[in-house]
């Protein structure tokens, strides 16, 4: 009541200005132009939710950057997840495509992607790829958090009960209600966020139910079925995924490159190589200290620094660790008599600390994706080179270590006189000062040749 009343007032404050000479008369009959305002004002004050709605509306028409998780999910698959972000960010892509094929991985790794799905303003398409594939636990738990999921035909989901890796490398399911209840409410709460079905989520863990493609779709768990990435980025297109409204009919599918660093972190990060190098560092370190001299402990360290950072140790960290250690071989290199083994297990050191060091996941202005190549060359050039001198060094000292006696070579070479002869005095050799003993005299001067070698003394006689 209280608005028609100042809406009258409004209309009537109009008709006083405008150039209606009888606008009391207008009043008093409610004349169209009374009512003309005042649905004005009405319609304005009901469009204004509507073009507050239109101002916020973005639509996302660039490319949709494609990352593949093929293999277990490891230390190495957070930091790639992470880059490729940044780098969907930079090229300012519409959303991020994660390409599925993995059997799972670790829970913790697992949970580091969820949050980083999260927190990105740029929307994350799960797409279990290519046909045949499989994204089983963590897998899984990944696609249901997606803000779009998908699968190709022929794909499987499922299998999310968690379970206990052994040394022998058997797996153990955990029957422990904390683990088991924790990673259940987590899948149920990412998949009624997205809208997905609870009930099948929960199973997932709970039974280890296993669906297919159409299966998925028609149990709520999946959105799209598509045979390409192409194909699906023209289903999705139109639809509005976190504030976004995706324009994907035309856009272009960009593979993320993996720099250097994370293709070898990635590759350390395997468990069979983790493990393996975990092992062969023990076996070597023990080995080295029973036996002294021979560079297995060396060795041992250099295996066991690899393994600790592809279980997950932080990477920084260990590629530090290992520039130091990589150093100080190579300065150990200059006082041992190892014929080099401790200068090459120094710069294959350098080299991973290196090629590790390598920042990556920080934010455009501060290292953009497209020069981490450049950033690694610039880095990996030095110890190139330091390498290169090394070779070289150990090249020349194995010709010293290797060359017949000095002896062997004084013989028939010549010297110069620098003293009168007879029949001991010095000679000059090589800018050496050398006492000699002649067969006869020999004037100072004089050219004489050596023809054998007493200890420190030489036996020459007069050039002819």
């Amino acid at each position: 009541m209280e608005i028609c009343r100042s809406d009258l007032r409004a209309a009537e404050r109009v008709c006083r200005r405008s150039p209606c000479k009888n606008w009391k008369a207008a009043h008093d009959i409610h004349s169209p132009l009374h009512l003309f305002f005042i649905l004005c004002l009405l319609l304005t004050l009901s469009a204004l939710p509507l073009a507050s709605a239109v101002i916020f509306s973005v639509n996302s028409s660039g490319p949709v950057l494609a990352v593949e998780l093929e293999g277990p999910i490891t230390p190495a698959s957070d930091d790639i997840v992470a880059a490729a972000l940044e780098e969907a960010k930079r090229v300012d892509a519409a959303a991020l495509m994660l390409l599925l094929d993995t059997p799972g991985g670790g829970l913790t790794e697992t949970y580091e992607i969820l949050k980083l799905m999260e927190e990105s303003e740029v929307p994350v398409i799960g797409y279990v790829h290519p046909q045949g594939a499989a994204a089983w636990s963590a897998g899984t738990l990944i696609l249901i958090a997606s803000d779009l999921a998908a699968m190709a035909p022929h794909c499987i989901i499922g299998s999310a009960q968690p379970v206990q890796l052994s040394i022998s490398g058997e797996t153990k399911p955990i029957n422990d209600s904390k683990t088991t209840n924790a990673i259940v409410a987590l899948i149920e709460e990412k998949a009624k966020s997205k809208g997905r079905n609870e009930t099948a989520a929960r199973q997932f863990v709970l039974i280890n139910l296993n669906l297919n493609a159409e299966e998925a779709k028609e149990y709520g768990v999946i959105e799209y079925i598509a045979a390409s990435p192409e194909d699906l980025l023209h289903q999705i297109n139109g639809i509005r995924a976190k504030n976004v409204t995706l324009k994907t009919e035309s856009s272009e599918v960009l593979y993320f490159e993996m720099p250097a660093n994370l293709w070898l972190l990635k590759m350390l990060s395997d468990p069979t190589i983790a493990g393996l190098l975990m092992l062969v560092g023990l076996y070597a370190l023990v080995f080295g200290l029973s036996s002294p001299g021979i560079g297995s402990e060396a060795m041992g360290v250099v295996a066991l620094a690899l393994g600790l950072i592809g279980l997950g140790f932080n990477v920084n960290t260990g590629a530090i660790f290992l520039l130091l250690l990589g150093l100080g071989l190579i300065l150990a290199e200059l006082h041992s008599h190892s014929f080099g083994i401790l200068a090459v297990a120094g710069l294959a050191c350098v080299i991973v600390g290196s090629i590790l060091f390598v920042p990556t996941g920080f934010p455009e202005w501060y290292v953009p994706g497209g020069y981490q190549r450049s950033m690694a060359l610039a880095i990996i050039l030095p110890s190139l080179i330091l390498g290169a001198f090394l070779a070289f060094a150990i090249y020349k000292i194995a010709l010293t270590r290797f060359a017949p006696p000095a002896s062997g070579r004084l013989v028939g070479e010549m010297a110069e006189a620098i003293d009168r002869l007879e029949p001991e005095g010095y000679v000059l050799f090589q800018g050496e000062y050398w006492l000699a003993e002649a067969e006869e005299t020999v004037e100072k001067g004089e050219k004489v040749i050596i023809v054998a070698k007493d200890r420190e003394r030489l036996r020459v006689k007069k050039l002819d």
